[in-house]
């Protein structure tokens, strides 16, 4: 439940991927944290961050269990992030 009032209550809008693995075009709600791949099943991950990060009343407008969701999103992005910089740092 989004508290009435919130400056940061979200658009909902539909966000258009490309999975990584099979090219497929996949559609994702910027509220969902994650979505498979119709074709080939490959689980993508909505990547971009919301208010969760920097509002002290996330969890009374969003609920525990999505915040929660939300940020173990932001964390796993981190990780790729990291393991792909040191990835290229290995390869140079």
């Amino acid at each position: 439940m989004i508290l009435e009032g919130c400056q940061g209550k979200p658009q909902i809008t539909i966000m258009e991927r490309t999975c990584p693995q099979c090219g497929h075009e996949v559609e994702i709600f910027s509220i969902d944290t994650q979505v498979a791949c119709e074709n080939c099943g490959f689980v993508i991950y909505n990547d971009t961050l919301t208010c969760v990060q920097w509002r002290k009343y996330a969890r009374q407008c969003m609920g525990d269990e999505m915040v929660e969701r939300l940020l173990a999103v932001a964390r796993q992005k981190k990780e790729r992030e990291a393991a792909e910089s040191k990835e290229k740092e290995g390869a140079l």
